[in-house]
């Protein structure tokens, strides 16, 4: 079938030969140029691919006509130009591409079909710890460390990159996944098989959208779902909602990037943006650097959107060059850009397109801020820190509140910590980390940071040795420019070395405390705190012992850790007193944006970006020397506790089997709202009396070894037994925070593991019942993959975070929605009861389904199939089952 849409071109670069593209800008009816720039890119995607869908020609028609149908349920099938994976969702998709090539060969296919066929890059950066901090070897005891316990890990991805085409590894100690990709791996512009195209992308992790900031459109995904789109499926997706954000003015001098992506989350989860994209215009974006607007697009899944797009303008293209692009490429870029109207003019109001809503900020209002203290779209001013955590402190236990008896406010344990004698109180600061590639990857708010830690030193202010300070920078850039600009020595004396190239304590792999500290947070039962500059501070991510934390700035970071709490007013209070007995105050250590702008524009440069790139495949010695088999099927061992075939395909044949009412589920678990992937299956400690904990001490390893739920993914016996053990999981069932249940069969409390099993040996199907917000949080597959293999049929919530719902999805697990206005507590539901769910034989996509309980009540919830293509995988028991029986077949 040849496309209408195809246009031959005069070539852009006069050294290349013809190209093709499309050019839906010369549709003389106008109706392209109205479009938001991000569903143009879904349009060209769409089009490109559409010979190719599993269930109908695209039509161009409805999508051109975006405004007056989005709301009827156009279907897209958007393939995306790249996939990128870091390692710990990388390590099971790889896991289950080996053992898809095991059961396409059982049903009589070619395994070698299993392969991906767009281009995949897979970052390591999720298995470094802190375990070494404030050394000067620090950086090289925790990669020796890393290497250590994650030998058996990076080999198997070795053979990945040998047995599957198109798989490409950077290897560990090269930097974060999506600053690698910002400043290194996208294109912007697609140059492939004789097309330009906009470059676009899914990756397995839901910052994926940090991307969007350098007008790549990308979001994060599920790994099963990421798997699909490399063997060739296209995401079908209904045509979203694209909310417009207006930017106006300019921020004020003491505000930085973090600032804003703060205040626009609270903003915008305030709004309701979840399964829309956002996509920002107006003149304030073109006072915002492509830094800035990564960092703003990177906390996208913290406001719950799909995609926070940024369309590409010269700036976007001045970042090209300033990151060691080549050059004619960047040239080519910016014509074919031009070429098809998607150069976008912030300044321009005529190119506005139109939105289904509009909201506006105005940056000159942003203030300085944190987020906290255990939720990041919960904004305080700094201003007003002080009497936010006093007032969290005595306020009812939940998001933005601990409980603590007011007699008890003023407490305070004291210990001994190298020979010295030190105080911590409730809002202590004992973790500060400069982590996350939220904002490391912005030399302002990094330079920031060091030109602040010189003035510190230089006025005599120092940091409590017991405070675990750490710079994990999300590529070796960072480091380059922090040396060259001479701020590097300050920030490591202050404590702020260089611990690691990587997610760190973003991800919740900030290594232990010292003991005296862990013993006196927990004599005192008191609320420490953590202070980071990452995107997520959801309960028992950042480390078990600190209850509080708080998101902020890669500077204020360093202002806490000197002050050493957060009980500070900065306006009224100094940081501290220096040996001459002279009160500094953090006014009087602040760089100014003039001052930070100046080192900037000196020592971040294009040779920089093209002396670290070059070289990154190959610079890690320790990765170079690792062997690994290159056989085209993988060899399990039995005796590996790291990797392990799954049971997914155990029994899979050609034939489909009928979808079965499920009769007389319990349930599993009863929750509240906004119940995140880390409450589904952490990826931090593995306790020590946790059943995970138990299975491993079985296979005889220790305490010591047994590394964290991350690192084992590729482990199906270790993840089902991780499944919802969150330490500060709130179960309706239990008066108390942890990873137990109720079995009510015997009316025993169990780990949910535990509960799980008797369940299964019994014969009984299991559901979950949730609030709003279920699944928010990390992409991680294990969220949907764990609940599956517990037994799990169903979730019933009152709303899904879109990851989450489609990884449910892509497992088989049916996600229902009660109908608008009901709930748990309408419906008179106390998750003690047993429920039928009745499957029609005849299914459409989001149809109501009958629920009836045991108890004789009887009513109707929302199945969120949401397209025909979610239903063909639900009839093939998931994605990854559709796919091995194409492939057989």
């Amino acid at each position: 079938m040849s496309n209408p849409f195809v246009r031959i071109v005069e070539p852009l670069d006069p050294k290349q030969p013809l190209k093709k593209f499309f050019n839906l800008s010369k549709l003389e009816d106008g109706r392209y140029a109205r479009l938001p720039f991000s569903i143009r890119v879904l349009l060209e995607a769409a089009i490109r691919n559409c010979d190719e869908f599993l269930v109908k020609k695209v039509d161009v028609e409805n999508i051109l006509n975006w405004k007056v149908m989005q709301y009827k349920n156009v279907e897209v099938p958007f393939k995306p130009a790249r996939v990128i994976l870091q390692d710990f969702t990388g390590v099971p998709a790889v896991v289950d591409f080996a053992a898809m090539r095991d059961a396409v060969k059982k049903l009589g296919g070619d395994p070698e079909k299993i392969n991906p066929i767009c281009p995949a890059d897979l970052v390591i950066d999720h298995s470094i710890q802190v375990d070494f901090n404030r050394q000067s070897d620090s950086l090289q005891k925790n990669q020796d460390l890393e290497f250590e316990r994650n030998k058996e890990r990076f080999e198997f991805l070795k053979w990945g990159s040998r047995a599957f085409k198109n798989l490409r590894i950077i290897p560990p100690g090269s930097g974060i996944i999506h600053q690698v990709n910002l400043e290194y791996l996208a294109r912007v512009v697609m140059d492939q098989d004789g097309y330009y195209y906009p470059d676009s992308v899914v990756g397995t992790d839901s910052h994926t959208t940090m991307i969007d900031g350098l007008g790549v459109l990308g979001w994060g995904v599920g790994g099963i779902e990421a798997e699909a789109v490399m063997l060739g499926q296209p995401i079908s997706m209904v045509l979203p909602e694209v909310v417009g954000y207006k930017l106006l003015g300019n921020p004020q001098p003491l505000v930085t990037s973090t600032d804003i992506v703060l205040t626009i989350t609270k903003h915008l989860r305030q709004v309701g943006v979840v399964g829309k994209f956002v996509e920002f215009f107006g003149p304030g974006v073109a006072q915002l650097s492509i830094a800035d607007r990564a960092t703003i697009a990177n906390m996208c899944p913290e406001y719950g959107a799909t995609a926070a797009y940024f369309p590409v303008d010269d700036i976007s293209i001045g970042y090209l060059t300033q990151t060691g692009r080549d050059k004619e490429k960047v040239m080519c870029t910016k014509r074919y850009l031009e070429a098809v109207g998607m150069l976008r003019d912030f300044k321009n109001s005529s190119q506005d397109p139109d939105f289904t809503q509009i909201v506006e900020l105005d940056l000159h209002t942003v203030v300085p801020c944190c987020s906290g203290p255990k939720r990041p779209q919960d904004k305080v001013a700094v201003s007003d820190m002080k009497k936010d955590f006093e007032t969290c402190l005595g306020a009812k236990q939940g998001f933005k509140g601990f409980q603590i008896a007011p007699d008890r406010h003023n407490s305070i344990a004291k210990f001994n910590f190298e020979g010295h004698d030190f105080e911590l109180a409730h809002g202590s600061v004992v973790i500060a980390a400069i982590t996350s590639c939220t904002n490391t990857s912005n030399p302002s708010v990094m330079l920031g940071a060091g030109l602040l830690a010189k003035k510190a030193v230089e006025a005599g202010l120092t940091v409590k040795p017991y405070v675990k300070t750490s710079l994990s920078p999300g590529s070796g850039v960072v480091t380059y420019y922090l040396r060259e600009s001479g701020v590097m020595p300050y920030l490591s004396q202050l404590g702020f070395d260089v611990v690691g190239y990587g997610c760190m304590t973003c991800i919740g792999n900030s290594g232990p405390l010292p003991e005296s500290v862990v013993e006196a947070i927990t004599q005192g039962d008191l609320v420490a705190v953590g202070v980071l500059s990452g995107n997520r501070n959801f309960e028992g991510r950042v480390h078990p012992n600190t209850r509080a934390n708080y998101l902020a700035s890669p500077p204020l970071v360093i202002a806490y850790a000197i002050a050493g709490t957060v009980r500070i007013d900065f306006e009224k209070e100094p940081l501290g007193i220096n040996a001459s007995g002279k009160k500094i105050f953090l006014k009087d250590i602040w760089p100014t944006r003039n001052e930070i702008q100046a080192v900037e524009r000196q020592f971040v440069i294009p040779g920089m970006f093209k002396e670290v790139y070059q070289k990154i495949e190959t610079v890690n010695k320790a990765w170079n020397a690792l062997d690994a088999p290159s056989d085209k099927l993988y060899t399990w061992n039995p005796k590996s506790t790291y990797i392990k075939s799954p049971p997914f395909f155990d029994g899979l044949t050609l034939a489909l089997q009928t979808p079965k009412t499920i009769e007389d589920a319990y349930v599993l678990l009863s929750f509240g709202d906004s119940v995140t992937t880390d409450h589904i299956s952490p990826a931090g400690n593995i306790a020590r009396n946790s059943p995970a904990a138990r299975y491993l001490t079985s296979r005889g390893l220790t305490p010591r070894e047994f590394n964290s739920y991350g690192s084992r993914r590729g482990n199906d016996a270790v993840m089902a037994r991780g499944t919802f053990a969150n330490i500060r999981l709130v179960n309706k069932f239990i008066d108390k925070q942890g990873p137990q249940t109720m079995h009510f069969p015997s009316g025993e409390i169990l780990d949910v593991f535990d509960a799980a099993e008797r369940y299964k040996q019994a014969g009984h199907p299991l559901i979950v019942l949730a609030g709003k917000e279920y699944g928010a949080g990390s992409s991680r597959d294990w969220a949907a993959k764990g609940p599956f293999l517990l037994g799990v049929k169903a979730v019933l919530a009152e709303s899904y975070e879109r990851i989450h719902r489609s990884n449910l999805v892509g497992m088989g697990v049916i996600p229902l929605q009660y109908l608008p206005g009901e709930d748990a507590a309408t419906l008179g539901l106390t998750g003690r009861e047993r429920y039928t769910i009745i499957i029609p034989e005849e299914l459409k996509p989001q149809m109501n389904v009958q629920i009836k309980l045991d108890t004789g009540k009887t009513f109707h919830a929302i199945m969120r199939f949401d397209t025909d293509v979610e239903l063909t995988y639900f009839h093939n028991g998931g994605i990854l089952n559709y796919m091995i029986r194409k492939m057989a077949s």
